[in-house]
């Protein structure tokens, strides 16, 4: 599919301006691998743990007002690991050495994450709202309402019939 391979275009040149990067993944939000430039790392196994990441830095952002996620950078004993929106249904995570200069890591990253949010946005298929996924042929509905790293949550409800118990006491049925 012609958006994977200009999407691993982008990750082979991202490598060239950042010579200390290790690897480099596009996925979609949900964890599916669109293009991976990272040997010696298991792409599917990444891309499912950044999809989980971004569903625990999506819920901090909102518990402090923070607003919608932008990035997230892990900084290991060997290194890091930095993941910038890729548009609303992709992501990009990208492994470096510690020698990396962070704030190039930043400038080439976020303009890494534009380029392939646009890849992945042009080639929408003639299902409206459908975006292409990994090789798979999965396909990742678009949801422009949900900020990019969340995950579907559902919140016990009450049943309207039932009242709410009070506070220190046990509610009796009328």
């Amino acid at each position: 599919m012609a958006v994977e391979s200009d999407v691993l275009d982008e990750l082979h040149r991202l490598r060239n301006r950042v010579p200390q990067l290790t690897g480099s993944l596009a996925a979609t939000v949900d964890g599916l691998v669109l293009a991976h430039d990272a040997p010696g790392t298991e792409p599917e196994g990444l891309a499912a743990l950044t999809a989980a990441a971004l569903g625990v830095a999506h819920r901090m952002a909102e518990a402090t007002a923070r607003g919608g996620f932008r990035e997230l950078l892990l900084r290991g004993a060997d290194g890091y690991v930095a993941t910038y929106a890729a548009g609303p249904a992709a992501v990009l995570t990208l492994l470096a050495d510690g020698r990396v200069n962070v704030g190039r890591l930043h400038l080439e990253g976020r303009r890494s994450g534009a380029r392939i949010g646009e890849l992945v946005a042009a080639g929408l298929g003639p299902e409206r709202g459908r975006a292409p996924a990994a090789e798979h042929g999965a396909t990742l509905p678009a949801q422009p309402d949900r900020p990019i790293g969340t995950l579907p949550v559902r919140t016990p409800q009450r049943p309207a019939h039932q009242p709410t118990p009070q506070a220190g006491g046990h509610h009796r049925p009328t």
